[in-house]
C-alpha cells in the first residue's frame, strides 16, 4: 500500500487535538517526495524541503507571520541539493549547487531565492559535512580522506578558527545555538566509542558532556587504524582504512573483514562499533573503503556510484579484496565480506560476481532482487538512486548486478549467511529469503553452506533491543570466524 508515501507536513499546536492540524505542505507533491521542516527558533519562518531521492532537493520558504504571502520558492526543478534553516531573518543553507564539494550560502528570508544567495564559506577541496550558525559564528565540519575537522568561521565566512578533535575520528550531529555560543557535536572513532562534546565557537574551548563506556577488554593504545589508497577497476584511486592489533603484521593469512556501503551519499567514516573492535581484538584486521556512491569526496564521488554507474561500487569493492590479497594482508580462504541494507546489496553483488574472492559472507536485511524490489515496503522511494525495472533504459544495467538473477547453477559459491527480521519496514525479507532458497536449491556441493537468519521480533535495525542486537552480531560474527580460522578464545573481547 501506500501508508509509507504521501508525506505531509502539518502545523500543531501543543495541546490541541491532532484532528485539527492544518496541512501546509505537501498536498498535490509526487508520492515518493521526502519532506523535512527546519524552523526558526522564535517560530517565524518555515523550511520545507522535498527531497527527490538523494540528489536533488525542492525547498520552499513559509513566513507564518504572514500567511497571506504563501510559500515562496526557494529552490525548484535545480539538480543539486540544499539543507539548512532560517534563523534571525536569515536563510543558511549547505548546498552542492554548483559546488560538488558543497558551500555555505545565506540570503535574506523575505527574499530566499537563489539570485538573493551570498556564499559565505566558499566549497574548497575538502568536503563540507554539516554546519551550524551561533549568534555570532558559524560552525563547519569538513571530510579530510573521510576523517573530520572542526572550524568555526564569523557570518562573513572570515577569521577561520579550529576546534580541536581527540583525533583522527568522525564528527556527528553538528548543532548550534543561535542565541549564544555554544555548539555541539559528538566524536567516535575506530576505537573509540562516541563522545557528546559542547564547544565555545568564539574560543574554541570544548567541554564533554558525556561518553559512552569503554568496554572492558579493549585496548585501544593496542590498535593501530591506517588509511591506504588502492586503484579501482577503471583507475579511480579509493581510499581504505585499515584497522588491527599492534602485533598484527601482513602475513598474508590475517583473517580478514572487508565491509562496505557505496550508496545514498552516506559517507562511511571512521565509527566505533563493538563488532569491529572484538574483530581486530581477537588478532584480525578490519578494512573498510570509501566506495563511490558515498559522500566523502562530494557529489560526484556519489553520482559516480549511483544509476547506471552502480557497478563502479562493485568494481571498487572487489579491487578492495585484490588490494589486501595483492599487499600480503590476506588470502582468499581468510577474506570474509559484510554488509547490511545498501551493504546487504553489495556484498550480494560481490558473492554472485566474484566467488573466487572471499571465504564466507554475511548478508543483512539486504536488496537482492533489483528488478522487482521497488514493489515493497518503501523502496519506491529508491528508484533515484538505483533506477527502476519499471523504466526500459534502465532495467538493463539492473539486471547485469542484481544478485538474485545471476546465481548459477554448478558455481561454488562462498558459505553465506543472509540474516533478515519480519518487522523490517524498510527492506522486505523476502529478499533475504527467497535469495537463501535459490541458492540451496541451485547448489550442486554438498558442502554448501546457505545459512538465513530470520529475526521474528525485530526491524532493519535501527531501535533494535540490545539483547537482540547482542544475538545478531554474535550469530554474524561467529560464523565469520569460523569460515576464516580467526580464534576467538584469546584475551581479545571474544575471549
Amino acid at each position: 500500500g501506500d501508508e509509507n508515501y504521501y508525506a505531509r507536513a502539518a502545523f500543531h499546536r501543543l495541546g490541541d487535538d491532532p484532528a485539527n492540524d492544518q496541512v501546509v505542505f505537501g498536498e498535490g507533491r509526487p508520492k515518493e517526495d521526502i519532506i523535512i521542516v527546519a524552523t526558526s527558533s522564535d517560530g517565524r519562518w518555515a523550511l520545507f524541503s522535498a527531497w527527490k531521492g538523494w540528489a536533488r532537493t525542492d525547498l520552499y520558504l513559509l513566513d507564518r507571520a504572514h500567511p497571506e504571502r504563501g510559500l515562496v520558492t526557494v529552490m525548484e526543478g535545480v539538480d543539486a541539493t540544499a539543507s539548512g534553516g532560517p534563523e534571525h531573518g536569515v536563510l543558511w543553507l549547505r548546498t552542492n549547487l554548483n559546488a560538488p564539494r558543497y558551500r555555505i550560502v545565506a540570503a535574506p528570508c523575505e527574499s530566499p531565492q537563489t539570485p538573493s544567495w551570498r556564499t559565505i564559506v566558499p566549497e574548497g577541496e575538502h568536503v563540507i559535512d554539516a554546519f551550524g550558525t551561533t549568534r555570532d559564528r558559524i560552525a563547519v565540519a569538513r571530510l579530510v580522506r573521510a576523517t573530520s575537522r572542526l572550524a568555526t568561521y564569523d557570518h562573513g565566512g572570515q577569521d577561520e578558527r579550529e576546534i580541536a578533535l581527540p583525533s583522527l575520528g568522525s564528527t556527528e550531529g553538528v548543532s548550534a545555538d543561535p542565541d549564544g555560543t555554544l555548539i555541539g557535536y559528538t566524536f567516535q572513532s575506530f576505537t573509540r566509542p562516541a563522545t557528546a562534546f559542547v564547544a565555545d565557537a568564539s574560543s574554541g574551548a570544548t567541554a564533554v558532556v558525556s561518553r559512552l563506556r569503554m568496554p572492558r577488554g579493549l585496548d585501544p593504545d593496542g590498535i593501530v587504524v591506517d588509511q591506504t589508497t588502492y586503484a579501482s577497476r577503471d583507475g579511480t584511486a579509493v581510499t581504505m582504512f585499515l584497522v588491527h592489533r599492534r602485533d598484527v603484521m601482513p602475513t598474508g593469512d590475517v583473517p580478514t573483514l572487508l565491509t562496505g556501503y557505496g550508496g545514498f551519499n552516506v559517507s562511511r567514516t571512521p565509527l566505533y562499533s563493538s563488532g569491529a573492535a572484538a574483530w581486530v581484538e581477537a588478532g584480525g584486521l578490519y578494512a573498510l573503503p570509501n566506495l563511490r556512491g558515498g559522500g566523502e569526496y562530494g557529489e560526484r564521488w556519489h553520482r559516480a556510484g549511483m544509476l547506471g554507474n552502480k557497478q563502479n561500487v562493485f568494481d571498487d569493492f572487489h579491487a578492495a579484496a585484490e588490494a589486501l590479497i595483492e599487499r600480503g594482508w590476506t588470502r582468499p580462504q581468510r577474506l570474509a565480506i559484510s554488509g547490511g541494507s545498501n551493504g546487504g546489496l553489495l556484498v550480494g553483488v560481490a558473492l554472485t560476481q566474484r566467488p573466487d574472492l572471499f571465504a564466507a559472507v554475511a548478508c543483512a536485511v539486504p536488496l537482492l532482487d533489483m528488478l522487482r524490489y521497488q514493489n515493497f515496503r518503501i523502496a519506491r522511494f529508491w528508484i533515484a538512486e538505483y533506477g527502476s525495472a519499471e523504466s526500459a533504459d534502465q532495467v538493463g544495467w539492473l539486471r547485469r548486478y542484481s544478485p538474485y538473477h545471476n546465481v548459477r547453477a554448478g558455481v561454488r559459491y562462498p558459505p553465506v549467511l543472509f540474516t533478515t527480521a519480519e518487522g523490517d519496514s524498510r527492506v522486505d525479507p523476502m529478499h533475504a529469503r527467497k535469495m537463501a532458497a535459490l541458492m540451496q536449491a541451485q547448489s550442486e556441493d554438498p558442502n554448501a553452506l546457505v545459512l538465513l537468519r530470520v529475526d521474528r521480533d525485530a526491524g532493519h535495525g535501527i531501535g533494535k533491543p540490545l539483547d537482540k542486537q547482542v544475538e545478531d552480531f554474535a550469530d554474524q560474527y561467529g560464523f565469520l570466524a569460523s569460515q576464516t580460522g580467526l580464534l576467538v578464545g584469546g584475551p581479545g573481547m571474544l575471549g
